[in-house]
């Protein structure tokens, strides 16, 4: 009985540094394990004997470029998790069934989990567009940022997603009108990151593209800059002559009343289709408040002040 008890306290000891150890041990084993299948894949070359056995007209001897690389992510893709906690997200990203998965994870304490490989296709924007780009999987990196969908981003947080951010921009060399969000990209299924998220902050940063504040406050409407000309109109009621206001001798920048609202959203990247949801998916990024209200005369001046940002 003495024996056992040396015994006893040892396997306690395992017990208690095992529960002390990675609590993912098990899923990093299936990740690796994955990993590993899939640069098997990529040792794989052609050879005359799997060529022969295609329909296909082969040359004689394969050839293997000596000028190739890794292909590299051109998109970043920011989301907030709207679960309750970052282990919640852990897990949910760490269960075969669920099949949804980021490259990085924040929590609120800003520790960053780096999830996926860069050059890895992470399953986190579902069906979308941005442009012409119907996959965004396959050309992004996704941040899922811990939130339930209505709370505040903490400071420590987006220190962490600006200082992720410089360094994926300064590694993939990701354009600053490149960094969106999931509501950006699925306008009709997504709001996420919520209204909270400080795109302006990310903008200033060089993360995303904002707009001229001061230009947009300059900015008039043909309708608010021209008015008829009333010695026109009493000389000749066909005649259409307009003249213009000169506030301060300044002329400012006037949109012209066939400004195509749908033309402009499609040149920042937003998909259409559902022109309600797009202007709405426009507004939580650029406006964040009154989403569902229709488009004002502000919401207009600034669609067309970033608009030209994107040409």
């Amino acid at each position: 009985m003495r024996k056992l008890i040396p015994v006893f306290y040892f396997l306690m000891a395992i017990a208690i540094i095992s529960c002390g150890s990675n609590p993912y041990a098990k899923t990093n084993r299936l990740h690796k394990k994955q990993a590993k299948a899939y640069s098997k894949q990529l040792q794989q070359f052609p050879t005359p004997e799997n060529q022969n056995e295609s329909a296909l007209n082969y040359g004689d001897y394969w050839v293997g470029t000596t000028n190739f690389n890794l292909r590299k992510p051109n998109y970043v893709v920011i989301h907030h998790t709207a679960q309750d906690s970052v282990q919640q997200t852990l897990t949910t990203f760490t269960l075969p069934r669920t099949q949804v998965s980021s490259h990085y994870v924040i929590a609120k304490n800003g520790e960053i989990f780096h999830m996926l490989n860069d050059y890895y296709r992470a399953w986190h924007g579902g069906i979308g567009k941005w442009g012409n780009n119907t996959d965004l999987n396959s050309s992004s990196l996704g941040i899922e940022i811990d939130n339930n969908g209505e709370e505040e981003f903490t400071d420590l947080q987006i220190i962490s997603l600006i200082e992720l951010l410089e360094e994926i921009k300064e590694k993939h060399g990701i354009p600053a009108e490149n960094f969106i969000g999931h509501s950006d990209i699925a306008p009709s299924r997504k709001v996420d990151p919520n209204i909270n998220f400080p795109w302006k902050r990310l903008a200033e940063e060089g993360f995303g593209l904002w707009y001229d504040e001061a230009e947009v406050e300059n900015l008039k409407l043909e309708a608010e800059f021209f008015k008829p000309n009333p010695l026109a109109i009493n000389f000749n009621s066909r005649l259409h002559t307009r003249i213009s206001f000169i506030d301060k001798l300044v002329f400012p920048e006037v949109i012209p009343a066939d400004f195509n609202v749908e033309n402009a959203l499609k040149i920042i990247g937003f998909d259409t289709s559902n022109l309600a949801a797009a202007k709405s998916a426009f507004k939580l990024h650029f406006i964040q408040k009154d989403l569902d209200q229709p488009f004002n005369t502000c919401d207009l001046k600034v669609l067309y002040s970033l608009h030209k940002k994107y040409l």
